[in-house]
Parts: C-alpha cells; sequence; structure tokens
C-alpha cells in the first residue's frame, strides 16, 4: 500500500470514528444512529433489489449530464480562451449561469420542459457548463504560443495539432474540472431527483425524509458516496496523475 493510499484510509477511519463519537453521545438513537445499526437496513436494501435499481437510475443521469457538460463546456471554454471576440460576447453569458443558483434552473427547467429525463439531464448540465467553461478558458488562455509556432512552422494538421499540442496543455485542466465536476453534478442531480423524479438516490431521501427516517436516508446518501469515492480513486484519480506527468517528465 502507497503512503497516499495509507493517508487516505487513516483520513477515512477517522471520519467513521467521528460518526461512531457522535451516535455515542446522541441521547436519541433515531436522530444519528451508528453505522452497525444501519447493516440490516442495508442489506434488506440491497437484497430487495431497491438500493441498486435506484443507484443505477442516478448513475445514468450523473453519467449523461457529466459527459454533455464536460463536451460543451470545453469547446466553449477553449474557444473563449484562444478567441478575444468571443470571450468578449460570451462572458456576460457565463457570468450570468454563474451566479445563478441551481435551484432556479432546476425548477425552470422541469417548468418549461416538464417534469421528464429531458428536464432533470437539462438542468444539471446548464449547472455544471459555467464551471468547466471557467476553468477550461484559463487553461486555453495559458497556451504557450512558441509551441502553436512550431506546429504552424512544421505545417502540422490541424487534429494533429489539436491533439499534440493543445489538448496536452488543457489536459490538466480538463482533468480539474471533471474531478470537481464530478461531485458538483451527482449533488445537483439528487435536488433534481428530490424535486421531480420518481426514482433515484434523491427520490429516496425525500421518500425518507418525508417518514423522518434518518437512518434510510444515510443508507442512500452514502451508498452513493462511497460510489463516487469509488470511481475517483479508480478512474479520476489515476488520470489526473497520468496527464500531468508530462509537466514534471
Amino acid at each position: 500500500m502507497t503512503r497516499d493510499a495509507a493517508a487516505r484510509l487513516v483520513s477515512l477511519a477517522a471520519i467513521l470514528g467521528l460518526w461512531v463519537v457522535g451516535a455515542a453521545l446522541t441521547a436519541d438513537p433515531t436522530i444519528l444512529p451508528g453505522p452497525w445499526k444501519l447493516l440490516g437496513p442495508l442489506w434488506h436494501e440491497i437484497a430487495s433489489g431497491e438500493l441498486p435499481f435506484h443507484l443505477w437510475k442516478t448513475l445514468v443521469r450523473v453519467a449523461w449530464a457529466f459527459v454533455l457538460a464536460m463536451s460543451i463546456g470545453i469547446a466553449i471554454g477553449t474557444l473563449m480562451g484562444t478567441n478575444p471576440e468571443a470571450d468578449r460576447w460570451l462572458d456576460p453569458w457565463l457570468v450570468v449561469f454563474l451566479n445563478l443558483p441551481a435551484l432556479v434552473l432546476v425548477v425552470l427547467c422541469y417548468l418549461w420542459i416538464g417534469l421528464n429525463e429531458t428536464a432533470a439531464i437539462t438542468a444539471v448540465t446548464l449547472n455544471k457548463i459555467p464551471n468547466v467553461v471557467t476553468i477550461v478558458r484559463e487553461g486555453a488562455r495559458s497556451l504557450d504560443p512558441e509551441l502553436d509556432a512550431m506546429a504552424r512552422v512544421y505545417r502540422m494538421p490541424r487534429l494533429a495539432r489539436l491533439r499534440h499540442v493543445v489538448l496536452p496543455q488543457l489536459a490538466p485542466y480538463i482533468a480539474a474540472a471533471a474531478r470537481g465536476g464530478i461531485a458538483v453534478i451527482w449533488k445537483i442531480v439528487l435536488v433534481v431527483e428530490f424535486l421531480g423524479r420518481s426514482n433515484g438516490i434523491g427520490f429516496k431521501i425525500h421518500m425518507y425524509f418525508q417518514l423522518f427516517d434518518v437512518g434510510m436516508v444515510l443508507i442512500y446518501a452514502l451508498s452513493f458516496v462511497v460510489v463516487m469515492l469509488l470511481v475517483e480513486a479508480a478512474f479520476l484519480r489515476p488520470w489526473e496523475s497520468r496527464v500531468r506527468r508530462w509537466r514534471t517528465a
């Protein structure tokens, strides 16, 4: 086990320890049940298929919104960072969407499009695009003009220049936007499900919130947190390390 992995495990164990201490100090166990008290209900939700079904529904929405937000955000951010005229025209739009509350966009999408999957994914995507644009624009502004000039001297095709000159320089910024984006997106997806969907983790949290069942709220919330931690550890963090490797080589 590497030193970094060991540090992360110790940090997670500390969080679990705080939870155990908090549960022991709570007079009413229904307010904050201990981790051991959630094992039985957790197994029941898994065995019944409820947790896997709703978890999958949320994951699909997160994946769709993530791909759309990253694709559109990278394209707009690169354009704004490399084209001052486009940046001048699009910057007011960026400021407006950056400061528009997520809840407002969710409600408006539901009112305009309807209580359906299209509205849910559109709302989440629109909430994340401005953040991706902001990060990628800064990366595009810092592109090395000498590398671009060299590529033009050697008459590299446009696609080859994009792949071998532009994207390697933007990769750390894209990785940062992706890591921050996946965390923001799944939180907004829960809000979308809480307000207007009939399945997903957010829907189940809403249902158990109405029943004042803290334990079940924790089970569904933490199940998705665990999935996101695994996604980050297995995919996002290794990819970020890989795209930054050329800078330290």
